[in-house]
């Protein structure tokens, strides 16, 4: 394949899921593009046992949409495809894990593939037709530098999962009902 070629595709991909996860993000915290909404998104982050809500809906809305437009444009190395890979960690545990995998049953298929595609990304770098290489900060996509990035993907990743708190059982709530006052212990 061409330089010219190889170039051609990564700016394609690029632009594609770049877009994509920037949109994705605008429509959960602007409400953009038929999506909720700050208010709402920050009600399903709670549901899911991240609180406050509204902090971490916001945080993983605009995480999306810096790196769905550093991808996009292909500019500070691997940090957007990191951002990417961190996001797409938490959504496939936290809201698709035990749904299967294809995106029919909600499974992790898109995840997965935006997971993919963010440490593909990494990996190769953007391209020529980026604008790192029009800055000459090609350097920021060394092999170790993506490393650094794609590690700190996934800490940052797993980082969120464990900040998360887990919605207290239906017989935790029972228990709580029955003697209140043990509650405030």
């Amino acid at each position: 394949m061409s330089t010219i070629g190889l170039d051609a595709g990564l700016l394609v991909a690029r632009i594609v899921f770049g877009l994509i996860l920037a949109a994705h993000g605008a429509a959960k915290i602007f409400g953009w593009f038929g999506g909720y909404g700050l208010a709402a998104t920050g009600g399903f982050f709670e549901q899911l046992g991240f609180r406050p809500g509204r902090l971490f809906a916001a945080v993983a809305s605009w995480a999306e949409i810096v790196a769905g437009l550093l991808i996009t444009a292909g500019f500070l190395g691997p940090v957007g495809p990191a951002l990417m890979l961190s996001v797409m960690i938490v959504a496939a545990v936290t809201v698709h894990w035990g749904k299967g995998f294809f995106a029919t049953s909600n499974g992790i298929e898109m995840p997965l593939l935006f997971a993919t595609v963010g440490v593909a990304l990494a990996l190769t770098g953007p391209g020529a037709y980026s604008l790192d290489a029009s800055l000459g900060l090609q350097a920021l996509w060394s092999p170790q530098a993506a490393a650094i990035a794609l590690v700190g993907g996934v800490i940052g990743g797993i980082g969120n999962l464990m900040a998360r708190r887990r919605a207290p059982s239906v017989s935790g709530l029972a228990a709580v009902a029955a003697k209140p006052q043990d509650a405030l212990r």
